[in-house]
């Protein structure tokens, strides 16, 4: 359908997962996917599996709690492909490791804060620029559903992913002037290689998986959000914390 012809989009995290699942989806709609990722050999082979589809893409290392790093991929992505129309700031994940406010390591805590808000921070602080220059764009954060419920032994994740919608929410307003809308999907649990092992290993997110009324979720749900506010067909949604959770966060 060519929904995204002509425009180029920068997913951060796009090697595996839901960001595979977007960036394919994305150039089969006619974009151009740079894909920015700290697995590099892994980022490298999404490209080549997208380019065998015929579609165009690049691949970039990317380390999200790096601000040289997240400058420098950026900027390769921007001169490779003459600009920057969509920045999916796909990054961060909760781990084992998670606990109550009293009981998580603070070691965790910061690696949180340090992947899920300042990766996102830091890709909206040099993602923005270049939209700016191309006249507008759409900006994709990724926050949670337990970002929107209440969950217990997750504190250091909800943490993050919470001031992930508020940013979310105060750009869309800073950046409006310059026609660049700015949302965040709300994914609940996604079958991607990760969130496997957390249903074998935490309990409560097995559980939570329990309230999913139409199944968990597929990395290719989570993409087709994404495609929808990347494209033009979103040009007046901003601000919003959309969810896609099998209706989890109703139950």
């Amino acid at each position: 359908m060519n929904r995204l012809a002509n425009k180029i989009a920068f997913i951060a995290g796009g090697a595996g997962g839901i960001g595979a699942a977007a960036a394919h989806l994305f150039a089969r709609e006619g974009c151009q996917v740079a894909i920015g990722d700290r697995d590099f050999d892994e980022a490298r082979r999404t490209v080549e599996a997208i380019k065998q589809e015929g579609g165009r893409a690049a691949a970039f290392p990317l380390d999200v709690t790096q601000e040289d790093s997240v400058r420098a991929a950026i900027g390769d992505a921007v001169e490779a492909f003459g600009g920057l129309d969509v920045l999916y700031n796909n990054v961060g994940g909760s781990s084992t490791k998670d606990a109550s406010v009293t009981e998580a390591p603070l070691e965790e805590f910061w690696r949180c804060i340090n992947v899920d808000l300042f990766g996102t921070w830091l890709g909206c602080r040099h993602g923005i620029p270049e939209l700016i220059k191309r006249g507008g764009g759409s900006v994709i954060n990724t926050s949670s559903i337990l970002a929107l419920m209440g969950s217990p032994n997750k504190d250091a994740y909800t943490a993050a992913k919470g001031a992930v919608s508020a940013l979310t929410r105060s750009m869309a307003v800073e950046y409006a002037s310059h026609k660049i809308r700015v949302n965040a999907i709300a994914p609940g649990i996604t079958r991607t290689p990760r969130v496997e092992r957390l249903l074998a290993e935490d309990g409560v997110t097995a559980r939570l998986s329990e309230n999913y009324l139409l199944g968990i979720l597929e990395p290719i749900d989570i993409a087709q959000m994404a495609l929808y506010l990347a494209s033009d067909e979103s040009r007046l949604t901003t601000g919003q914390i959309l969810s896609v959770d099998s209706g989890a966060s109703i139950v």
